[in-house]
């Protein structure tokens, strides 16, 4: 294992990319932007070390990453948000990447304390879904269920293996990406593509490794504060659905269908009494319509269906 390599993937991330870039210096950055509106490709291309490939659309995060890797030679990645800063020596993880496909640390928010049930989680069962859409771990943070799938049964100060590294902060080899086909670029745009990497990862037998010594800072939410409302809850739904179809038993993804019809209706309330309008209406509209046909027909949550023509979730 001779290089290592950061790849940034960009959207309307002016506010915070230089603090991460500056995080970087001294290495060759990869940074991918998708169609920004802002400066935020004026200010990448300040950075000397930073090669930037500005699409014309946005292609999606799965679909950026791949374009990442193809863009350079390295032997291995390092996968960071932009609203992220690097603060440990980037080579630090080439040893633990000779030995594990997937290497992770702690993140930690502006003071300095672990971003705990983000960083690490287990892999989603449908039972952690459910909870999950159905609103029980607000609600009930401390279940067993939750606490299981966030790992808040785990000393983060202690390393060793995991199943799911965030996205946010994932170190990866090359032959690793190469043999798993890349990112999963059917669940565009957002979420869910870094769980769907490691789940396959782990099946061909690359397991992740977290190290406790690698740190970096992380602010949390940026990738998703430049959506509209109805997009983030379609694109959240939509992929979670697509999740449960690929990874889960016939029986198991109807049972997460169910409970995104019968969750939906209480977010939907709750959302409108904190925007003070009708705004979430027609996106939770859509979800439930698109859960319901997902129910009666699970073929429909295949990606050509869901993404490529989506006019059964856009009409």
């Amino acid at each position: 294992m001779k290089s290592l390599a950061p790849i940034l993937v960009t959207y309307n991330s002016s506010v915070v990319i230089d603090a991460c870039l500056q995080s970087l210096r001294g290495h060759p950055v990869v940074v991918v932007d998708n169609a920004s509106s802002d400066d935020t490709c004026q200010r990448v291309r300040e950075y000397p070390n930073a090669r930037l490939i500005a699409n014309a659309s946005n292609r999606g995060f799965a679909s950026a990453v791949n374009q990442a890797v193809c863009a350079s030679d390295a032997d291995a990645f390092l996968l960071l948000n932009p609203d992220a800063e690097l603060l440990t020596e980037l080579d630090t993880a080439l040893p633990l990447l000779e030995r594990y496909g997937l290497v992770t640390g702690r993140l930690l928010d502006d003071e300095g304390v672990d971003q705990r049930g983000f960083g690490i989680r287990r892999f989603p069962t449908a039972m952690s879904m459910v909870f999950e859409v159905l609103g029980l771990n607000k609600l009930w943070p401390s279940n067993p269920i939750n606490a299981r799938y966030r790992y808040l049964d785990r000393d983060l100060h202690k390393s060793g293996e995991v199943e799911q590294p965030a996205g946010a902060f994932l170190y990866f080899r090359r032959d690793v990406w190469s043999k798993l086909g890349g990112f999963d670029e059917d669940f565009a745009p957002i979420w869910f593509e870094d769980v769907d990497f490691c789940v396959r990862a782990s099946e061909a037998g690359y397991p992740a490794w977290y190290e406790s010594t690698l740190q970096a800072k992380h602010r949390g939410g940026h990738s998703i504060l430049p959506l509209v409302a109805s997009s983030r809850i379609t694109y959240w739904y939509v992929s979670l659905l697509r999740y449960a179809a690929k990874h889960f038993r016939p029986v198991s993804f109807r049972g997460v269908c169910v409970a995104v019809i019968l969750g939906a209706p209480p977010r939907l309330i709750l959302d409108t009494f904190r925007e003070g309008s009708l705004t979430p209406l027609k996106a939770y509209w859509k979800t439930i319509r698109f859960a319901t046909l997902c129910l009666l027909t699970p073929s429909l949550a295949r990606p050509a269906l869901v993404f490529g023509g989506a006019s059964r979730i856009r009409g």
